[in-house]
């Protein structure tokens, strides 16, 4: 029993899980009335703090209207977070209807797409009070892991199944384009679909989309190209015939971006004398490591637009960003950011041409051109590449005044 500065209180979190009470009065009812119980205890000192934490999980749990949101269920009523109810949302998946509160997504089109449903929260949110980049990234990382986990396939490595484990075989993302229409609120309630299917001999595809679970509009499109690695010579690998067997009952033959507005293009490298701007002395932190021992690649991201300028983060939205991976970073490497830019505007046959627009432009010039930037991420030492990248701004829509 820990002494601390406080009074006694104690709590079950079996309390938050009752399907027909407010949740937040549910919680000061049980901070009052078990709080009371155990102050009038006399064989419980004022100065202690008493926390019983129960390893159930109620059976009987009401949800966001009707929806599981980053594994905690609360009773939503008619709250903004969505109109669904449960009995919806299982209508089109009865092969695993949810019955815990515990996190994971679900399966739905016989097991070949695989949904997870989640709330952008405080910490996930930009100045603008959306959701960044990074933030969208991360979510679909989180639901591809879950998606392998969940499959049953999930070995002993970072999203390896159990044949890659056995031969000591990592995932690694060669190319990754993603596409947003809409950034979501802090608070707002999002729902990604993922799947895969073979990209040739010896990659895979991954594809996501996100909805918004109100509207259930789709707000982001996201294709990426995998390959395989062995996790100690770092070496590119064949797909063995044991994990191909593995994957293909998973494999649909759909794609989120259409092939004619895929980023297909090759991505031009930068050097200093056509960079607009150049970033030195990035360095890669501990935290930024991933399970596979190599800097997670959402952290590319930041880096990234460490050298887009300011005035273009303020008054532009990130609507497209295409990635192409060439090589590790560990976290010894010191890192340089590299951007140019260019102004993307449309003629009368709405078609784009490209014009150059240097980036020390006047930041008080406000247009409605679309811009578009070329980003080189590479090693402060030997300048060989990491990533290069290319990415595409719409200019905010300002309320007016």
């Amino acid at each position: 029993m820990a002494l601390m500065n406080n009074a006694a209180t104690y709590l079950n979190p079996e309390h938050f899980c009752e399907p027909k009470q407010s949740n937040m009065c549910t919680a000061m009812q049980v901070l009052r009335a078990d709080s009371f119980r155990i102050l009038r205890n006399p064989m419980v000192s004022s100065r202690c703090l008493v926390v019983k934490a129960s390893g159930r999980v109620s059976k009987k749990i009401d949800m966001i209207n009707g929806k599981k949101v980053n594994g905690i269920h609360v009773n939503g009523g008619s709250s903004q977070l969505g109109q669904k109810r449960i009995s919806e949302i299982l209508n089109d998946d009865d092969e695993e209807p949810e019955k815990t509160c515990l996190p994971g997504g679900r399966f739905l089109e016989g097991r070949l797409v695989f949904r997870q449903t989640f709330v952008i929260r405080s910490y996930e949110i930009g100045p603008d009070k959306t959701a960044t980049m990074e933030t969208l990234m991360n979510l679909l990382q989180e639901t591809a892991l879950n998606h392998v986990r969940r499959s049953g396939l999930a070995g002993n490595g970072f999203g390896a199944t159990h044949e890659m484990s056995l031969r000591k075989l990592i995932w690694v993302v060669t190319r990754i384009n993603i596409q947003v229409d809409k950034y979501s609120s802090w608070g707002d309630v999002i729902e990604i679909d993922t799947w895969v299917d073979a990209a040739g001999k010896n990659g895979m595809r991954r594809d996501w989309i996100i909805r918004d679970f109100n509207s259930q509009n789709i707000i982001t499109r996201a294709t990426s190209t995998w390959v395989i690695m062995n996790r100690e010579t770092r070496r590119l690998s064949k797909i063995p015939e044991e994990v191909k067997r593995e994957v293909e009952p998973f494999h649909l033959n759909r794609v989120a971006i259409s092939t004619e507005d895929i980023d297909s293009e090759k991505i031009e490298k930068l050097n200093n004398d056509i960079a607009d701007r150049i970033r030195s002395g990035l360095a890669p932190r501990w935290s930024d490591m991933d399970a596979n021992q190599h800097v997670n690649n959402v952290k590319y991201i930041g880096w990234i637009l460490e050298s887009v300028p300011m005035h273009v983060l303020e008054d532009y939205n990130l609507s497209s960003l295409t990635l192409e991976y060439r090589r590790e970073c560990r976290q010894s490497n010191m890192l340089d950011s590299l951007t140019s830019m260019k102004t993307l505007s449309s003629n009368q046959n709405n078609s784009d041409t490209l014009q150059t627009n240097s980036c020390t432009s006047s930041e008080n010039n406000q247009t409605s051109e679309k811009l578009q930037c070329t980003h080189l991420l590479r090693m402060e030492t030997d300048h060989a590449e990491i990533v290069r990248a290319r990415s595409t701004w719409q200019p905010k829509q300002h309320p007016s005044v």
